[in-house]
């Protein structure tokens, strides 16, 4: 007479739960990572081939008609974006700004943007795109 047990335990391993969260952990990094832009501004950026690890509090971007932005918020003036740095970052030496500048920009421009970061003893970084 054979004896069987009602509850079997099945050896069958079932992956379809696996799959559907490295799928869905793939979908999610590829979204959030198209999404994420340092400047939403259409810049040509220099080409440089040093990088920095430093991470930047801010940034300000000139574009091809010398526009100025701090993010993505537009600027009228140099004095009105020196007022606006000083609020936003206040007077700490430990600050980075990233200085995002269209490659057609004069050269005149970015200098006048330095001697804003340096009479703040704000620390400035150049943006360039890779080589």
């Amino acid at each position: 007479m054979a004896i069987s047990s009602r509850n079997k335990v099945s050896v069958n391993f079932s992956s379809v739960g696996m799959t559907d969260v490295v799928f869905n952990l793939l979908i999610f990094f590829m979204l959030t990572s198209t999404l994420v832009h340092p400047t939403a501004l259409k810049l040509l950026l220099p080409k440089g081939s040093s990088q920095t690890s430093a991470k930047p509090q801010t940034s300000v971007s000139i574009t091809s008609d010398l526009k100025l932005y701090v993010e993505q918020q537009q600027v009228n003036d140099l004095q009105s974006l020196e007022t606006i740095l000083k609020q936003k970052l206040g007077k700490n030496p430990e600050i980075y700004i990233a200085l995002h500048a269209d490659k057609s920009v004069p050269f005149e421009n970015v200098v006048q943007i330095l001697n804003i970061a340096q009479a703040n003893n704000y620390k400035l970084i150049i943006a360039t795109s890779p080589k």
